[in-house]
């Protein structure tokens, strides 16, 4: 089975291709032919994975299917959430969103947090949502040098290590988008 993975960013698209290796063959944007930035103005995942989803359906014709991710921090109500790609401002980089983070939970005793993930699919003309939720802790100082975005500040519940000291194979095990990558998966392959 191929499907195309609405998405322009490329640690995403490796890390959902490696979750699903051997069991669906992944689209990218470039493979067909889409360039456009695809605008993300919703207020909330579940709107953000629609929104793309829909704009590669109207535009190109093909099902699709595609995710947005927020980490939520509970001392921030939930902020970042669904703007954590853009928490330090519109130009920034993810060492600025770290940065801005850490600086906001300098004095939070409660560093609890969780990583979500939204899937939308678009298959058949029906709209179908897949999501992945991953509790852990915010650390006060970055650490590693693998994975991508708040990685290196993200510690699982249940491990001494960040998501960026795991590493990317044990990452795709455990983390918020493979486990909705893989209910993705297990309702691809049960149709």
């Amino acid at each position: 089975m191929k499907i195309v993975f609405a998405t322009n960013n490329r640690h995403k698209l490796d890390e959902i291709r490696k979750i699903t290796e051997g069991k669906i063959e992944i689209l990218s944007l470039s493979d067909i032919n889409c360039r456009e930035e695809i605008p993300e103005t919703g207020t909330t995942l579940e709107e953000n994975a629609l929104l793309k989803a829909q704009f590669v359906k109207e535009k190109f014709g093909f099902d699709c299917f595609a995710d947005d991710t927020g980490l939520e921090a509970d001392a921030l109500g939930g902020a970042p959430g669904v703007y954590s790609a853009r928490y330090a401002g519109k130009q920034c980089n993810p060492q600025d969103n770290m940065n801005k983070l850490l600086s906001e939970m300098q004095a939070a005793a409660n560093r609890k947090a969780q990583f979500r993930t939204v899937i939308a699919l678009i298959l058949n003309q029906k709209e179908y949502y897949f999501e992945g939720k991953i509790r852990g802790e915010i650390i006060s100082d970055k650490r590693g040098s693998a994975g991508f975005g708040y990685d290196p500040v993200f510690m699982p519940d249940g491990y001494n290590k960040t998501f960026a000291e795991l590493g990317e194979e044990e990452k795709n095990k455990i983390s918020h988008r493979a486990i909705a990558t893989n209910k993705l998966i297990d309702f691809l392959l049960s149709i």
